[in-house]
């Protein structure tokens, strides 16, 4: 196992954070579609207010047309991808070029879709590319640290984003503990006190998304 750089191990993190980011959106997004198009005009702010993305948009379909596809909106789906990318790309010789390229076909199915009536089908091509990325990492990575600092943040950005969307349960539960396996697999400097105050608040019937995400704030030291 050779040295990872404190600058590369923090792009793998992140890596492995704006590729679940992109991952989760996109599904809770598809799957609130059809709700968003024929709610009442300002329907989507539920979605925006879980999240925590400011009320920058217009109308219903300028937040459909800008938090999916503009690269200028620092909140959007777009937006993550690229910084991904941009991640993904400064990491080639750690991740390879076949997992690379996944995430540049997810690039190019995201610019299909903004000029598509009826995005959804490429949207799930995107969803199939994160997902042959992650699939790639696994087979194509020998350095189980490299992998570990990836699905780490990956695990990370996951229990963030149901802890907004208020998907609790076996699910979120399962994915802590998850993240705790592979958090010592990782050269990450964590608090073993603050993952075992989030796996406590995850498995209370009525789970505090404020404290989880707190919590999930101060994992790292």
């Amino acid at each position: 196992m050779g040295i990872i750089s404190v600058e590369n191990t923090d792009r793998l993190f992140w890596l492995g954070r704006y590729s679940e980011r992109v991952f989760t959106t996109i599904r809770t997004f598809t799957h609130s579609y059809d709700t968003m198009i024929d709610a009442e005009e300002e329907g989507y702010r539920g979605f925006c207010e879980s999240l925590d993305i400011p009320m920058i948009y217009s109308d219903r379909e300028d937040f459909i047309r800008t938090y999916t596809f503009s690269a200028s909106d620092p909140n959007s789906i777009m937006s993550n991808l690229l910084r991904a990318y941009d991640n993904a790309i400064l990491l080639r010789e750690e991740i390879g070029s076949e997992a690379l390229a996944h995430i540049q076909l997810s690039i190019y199915a995201m610019e299909k879709a903004a000029l598509s009536e009826s995005p959804l089908i490429e949207l799930q091509l995107v969803l199939d590319h994160i997902a042959a990325f992650w699939g790639t990492i696994d087979d194509t990575i020998d350095d189980e640290q490299i992998r570990s600092i990836i699905k780490a943040g990956k695990r990370v950005e996951r229990i963030d984003l149901y802890a907004r969307l208020g998907e609790f349960g076996d699910k979120l539960v399962r994915e802590v503990r998850r993240l705790r396996g592979r958090l010592k697999k990782t050269c990450l400097s964590y608090s073993e006190e603050v993952i075992s105050e989030i796996e406590e608040e995850v498995k209370r019937d009525a789970p505090d998304s404020r404290r989880i995400l707190a919590s999930v704030s101060t994992l790292f030291r």
